[in-house]
C-alpha cells in the first residue's frame, strides 16, 4: 500500500550482488523486469588507493558501500609500483569524481590518493600478431598505463561531446574564444533574443572535464550556461605524455592529450608541479616527455647549507675542498633519494 515501508532479508554474500534497478519477486511468482532503468556510461576515470595499503581492506569496504547508493560509478581492481594496490573507478564527470571523494574522507575518514582524471580513448591496430594479442582490431584505452605503441595503430579515437551554451551577447567574444581554445568546432549561432545568444560547439570531452565550467562561468560573470550531450568518437591525433622526476616516470601522473597541446600542457604541469612539491635536500629535474622526446623543463632546487661559513679567510683551495665535498655528497644522496609528493597533487596538477 502507498506509504507503508517494508525490508526483506536476501541471501547475499557481497554488496556487489545488490544492483540498482534490479526487479525483485517472489521465487513461485516469476514477473516481468521493471522497464525505466539505464545503467550509466562512466565518461571519467581516475585511480584511488589507499594512503597506506594496511588500510587497503577498510577502503575497500567503504567503496562498496557508497556504490550502493551510487550506482553510476563503476570499479575494477589495479594496481601500481609506486602506490601499491587499488582500484580504477569510473565516474559521470569530474564533480562526481570529487564529490565521491569528499564522501570518502568525510563519512568514513578515508586518506585515499586519486591519480589524474582521464577519459575513455580507443586504438585502432593492425598486424595479425598484434591484433591477436589485444583480442580485436579496436582496443578501448580507460588508464594511459595501457596506451599502445604508435607503430602499431592505424589511428587514435577520442570522444567528442555537442555542446550547448546560452550566454548574453556581451560576452560571445570570450565564449567562443574559450571554446576554440579548447579544440571546439563551432556548429551553429542562433539569437534567441535581442540579448542572448544560443551556440554549438563540437568538443572533446578531454577538454571540458576538469574547469571548463568554471572558466566560462569566470568569463561570462556567471550569465552563462552549459550543456552536452555525447556525439561519438572522432578520429585524433593522440600521443602519451609521461612526467619524470629526475629520471623517474610517476606513472600515476600520465596522461593522454592531443599531439597540438603536448609542450603546452607539459610546461604548465611541469612549473605546477614545481609550485606543489616541496623543496628536498637534494635538486629534483621535472621533465614531460613524449615518446623519448622532452618537450617540458622545470627544476626544483635543493636546500643547501653555507659550509663555507666558518671559513674566516686563508687558502681558496680550502674553500673548494669545502664545496666539492658538498657536491659530491648531493650527487650521492641524488642516487637513493625518494621524491615524496603531497596527496593533493594527482588532482591539483590539472586544474590550469
Amino acid at each position: 500500500m502507498a506509504g507503508q515501508v517494508g525490508y526483506l532479508t536476501c541471501n547475499m554474500r557481497s554488496t556487489k550482488e545488490a544492483h540498482i534497478g534490479d526487479t525483485l519477486h517472489h521465487r513461485n511468482q516469476s514477473v516481468s523486469m521493471l522497464p525505466g532503468f539505464k545503467p550509466p556510461n562512466p565518461m571519467v576515470f581516475a585511480g584511488v588507493y589507499p594512503m597506506d595499503q594496511s588500510q587497503h581492506i577498510a577502503l575497500r569496504s567503504a567503496i562498496e558501500k557508497l556504490m550502493l547508493n551510487d550506482s553510476a560509478v563503476t570499479v575494477t581492481t589495479d594496481s601500481s609500483p609506486a602506490l601499491g594496490q587499488g582500484w580504477r573507478l569510473g565516474f559521470l564527470g569530474l564533480l562526481h569524481l570529487e564529490v565521491f571523494n569528499q564522501r570518502l574522507e568525510q563519512e568514513y575518514d578515508a586518506q585515499t590518493i586519486f591519480t589524474a582524471p582521464s577519459v575513455t580513448y580507443k586504438a585502432r591496430i593492425f598486424g595479425e600478431k598484434n591484433v591477436k594479442q589485444y583480442g580485436g582490431s579496436e582496443i578501448t584505452i580507460t588508464n594511459p598505463a595501457h596506451f599502445p605503441d604508435p607503430c602499431i595503430v592505424t589511428e587514435f579515437l577520442e570522444p567528442m561531446v555537442m555542446g550547448t551554451i546560452i550566454t548574453p551577447d556581451t560576452y560571445l567574444g570570450p565564449v567562443l574564444s574559450l571554446c576554440m581554445e579548447r579544440r571546439g568546432t563551432q556548429q551553429s549561432s542562433i539569437n534567441i533574443d535581442n540579448r542572448h545568444v544560443m551556440t554549438q560547439f563540437l568538443l572533446p570531452l578531454n577538454e571540458i572535464i576538469v574547469d571548463f565550467h568554471d572558466h566560462l562561468k569566470s568569463i561570462s560573470s556567471g550569465y552563462a550556461s552549459f550543456d552536452y550531450e555525447e556525439y561519438g568518437f572522432v578520429p585524433s591525433k593522440l600521443v602519451k605524455l609521461n612526467i619524470l622526476l629526475n629520471g623517474i616516470v610517476v606513472e600515476e601522473l600520465s596522461m593522454v592529450v592531443h599531439a597540438s597541446k603536448a609542450s603546452a600542457v607539459g610546461r604548465r604541469i611541469c612549473l605546477k608541479l614545481k609550485d606543489i612539491i616541496p623543496r628536498q635536500l637534494v635538486e629534483i629535474a621535472i621533465q614531460g616527455v613524449v615518446g623519448g622526446k622532452i618537450v617540458a623543463r622545470e627544476t626544483l632546487k635543493a636546500y643547501r647549507k653555507d659550509v663555507t661559513a666558518k671559513l674566516y679567510g686563508g687558502d681558496v683551495t680550502r674553500r673548494m675542498k669545502l664545496l666539492n665535498r658538498q657536491a659530491e655528497g648531493k650527487k650521492k644522496m641524488k642516487l637513493v633519494a625518494n621524491i615524496k609528493l603531497p596527496r593533493e597533487t594527482f588532482i591539483d596538477v590539472l586544474k590550469r
